[in-house]
């Protein structure tokens, strides 16, 4: 029995967990290879929760969502992207990854189909596949900016086609798409009758252009189900709250989800939410900057090494190099020997999909110093060439 559940689901995410024992073997290992801030969470927001904590907030609360976090919520959008949004289509989730989860289990009949723009977050696959659907990886390339071409949506789309996952700007590539690429995945679409599954987690991560959410485009509220987080733009990781933007008949099932997972979103961290928004520009311009000066300067040293190729980040804190198919190693291959020969833990691009093959993400989140460390340590190699 043990063996059947074994062989029914094989996770894709279990090359991005934390190699363990490489930090132990090396003591002067950099850690590159993690997607969670190093910078803790604001001591105003951890006062405010701490604050609240005491006053009650540690007993179940709303399974919907703390109301007045909801409100916020539905404020802060209409703020930031001039677009009004109800309290009843908005759920609070227990992170945006179990908000995607419970989005592909209340969506998904078994066999239905879900793209996903490779290099992708690899968990998509597990959760679309969790919920009896099929992930369809639509390839993008490093020559398109990362961005995907309308003759490769329209070949990937089926009569199963049910939606679409966006993740922009992009866990790995950093990549952040432009206006005429999110028209053309909206005039799709709707041409197609799909829904849009907008992860949008890094969108205080976006350092050329102003971000703007799928929902907003014409034609798009109703189709597009919008999932956040407050894990990175926040520095929150360990919070595990986000939330579900989508239209209430959605909302609605995906709550009836939720009840059943894990029935309220932790009290004290929604508290802890509220707060963050209050303050949510002066959190941007406090440690946003940091990660944008860190991700450059990684960019402009690997741009420097002639055995590598990169195309620049436009956000999030990942850098994605490509490594030269003279390098006689694949991706994962490559990883190892970084870790032998300079201490450098990373993630494989194979990690995230066909699309990744041959490349390796860099998470920049390690101090300035660190960072300098790791990139000397990258620059002085000379890998073998076949």
């Amino acid at each position: 029995m043990l063996k059947y559940a074994a062989d029914r689901f094989q996770s894709h995410t279990s090359a991005l967990a934390l190699d363990t024992e490489a930090l132990r073997r090396y003591p002067d290992m950099i850690d590159l290879s993690i997607g969670d801030t190093d910078i803790i969470t604001d001591r105003r927001i951890i006062d405010a929760a701490y604050k609240d904590a005491c006053a009650g907030y540690t007993r179940y609360g709303d399974p919907k969502g703390d109301p007045e976090l909801i409100e916020a919520v539905c404020k802060a959008w209409k703020e930031d992207y001039d677009q009004t949004i109800s309290p009843n289509e908005v759920l609070v989730t227990t992170s945006s990854c179990m908000g995607m989860a419970q989005t592909m289990l209340g969506l998904l009949n078994p066999g239905d189909e879900v793209l996903v723009f490779g290099p992708y977050f690899s968990p998509y696959k597990d959760q679309i596949e969790m919920a009896g659907g099929k992930a369809v990886e639509v390839v993008t390339l490093a020559e398109n900016s990362f961005f995907p071409q309308e003759e490769d949506v329209r070949a990937a789309i089926t009569s199963r086609t049910k939606a679409f996952i966006i993740n922009t700007p992009n866990n790995p590539t950093g990549a952040a798409y432009d206006l005429p690429t999110l028209q053309m995945l909206a005039r799709l679409a709707q041409e197609y009758d799909l829904l849009a599954v907008a992860d949008e987690i890094y969108t205080r991560y976006l350092y050329d252009g102003m971000f703007i959410p799928m929902r907003t485009l014409p034609g798009m509220t109703d189709r597009t189900i919008t999932l956040n987080s407050f894990s990175k733009n926040f520095m929150m990781t360990g919070w595990r709250v986000g939330y579900i933007i989508a239209h209430p008949d959605l909302i609605s099932i995906f709550q009836h989800i939720d009840n059943s997972m894990t029935y309220v979103t932790p009290s004290i961290s929604q508290r802890a939410a509220l707060y963050a928004l209050t303050i949510r520009q002066d959190i941007a311009e406090k440690y946003i900057s940091v990660y944008k000066n860190r991700v450059y300067y990684a960019y402009d040293c690997i741009s420097q090494i002639p055995w590598l190729s990169i195309v620049k980040p436009r956000g999030t804190f990942y850098l994605f190099p490509k490594i030269d198919p003279a390098i006689d190693m694949k991706d994962g291959e490559f990883c190892k020997y970084l870790i032998e020969n300079a201490h450098l833990l990373v993630s494989a691009g194979s990690a995230f999909g066909l699309a990744g093959q041959g490349h390796f993400r860099i998470a920049a989140t390690v101090p300035q110093e660190k960072l300098v460390l790791a990139m000397d340590r990258l620059s002085a190699l000379n890998p073998p060439l076949k």
